[in-house]
């Protein structure tokens, strides 16, 4: 794996290989990573929706640090490596570009509060 990298770290300049490119086949996902105690970058896996393990990939830094944030780490892989380091933990789904934030509900009115009334007295009524 490459050495992990900040969204500071990329490179606008730098070409990125067209899909179906003869050279680049497959082009390059950066994918988000965690540190781990010797300093070597692990993937970060996630769950779908229905809660299965997937293996995420941003088609560019800049999708990546949208949807998780400016401070996260990742590194650049093209697809089947990044299938072939998850596969033997048993993750099998690749999600590229995902959504992992539910989108902002249209805005409506506010529904009035229910009306109140004050207790003004308790009276019993004893047969």
């Amino acid at each position: 794996m490459d050495t992990p990298h900040s969204p500071a770290d990329a490179d606008p300049d730098e070409p990125c290989p067209a899909e179906g490119h003869p050279h680049h086949p497959h082009p390059p996902l950066y994918v988000p990573v965690r540190p781990s105690h010797s300093g070597t970058p692990h993937l970060q896996f996630m769950r779908t929706p229905l809660g299965h393990r997937t293996a995420v990939g941003f088609t560019s830094p800049a999708r990546l640090t949208t949807t998780l944030g400016p401070h996260r780490a990742w590194v650049r892989l093209a697809e089947p490596a990044l299938r072939a380091l998850a596969a033997p933990l048993g993750v099998t789904v690749l999600t590229v570009d995902p959504q992992l934030t539910a989108p902002a509900p249209q805005s409506a009115p506010r529904p009035l509060p229910a009306p109140w009334f004050a207790v003004t007295g308790i009276h019993s009524h004893v047969d």
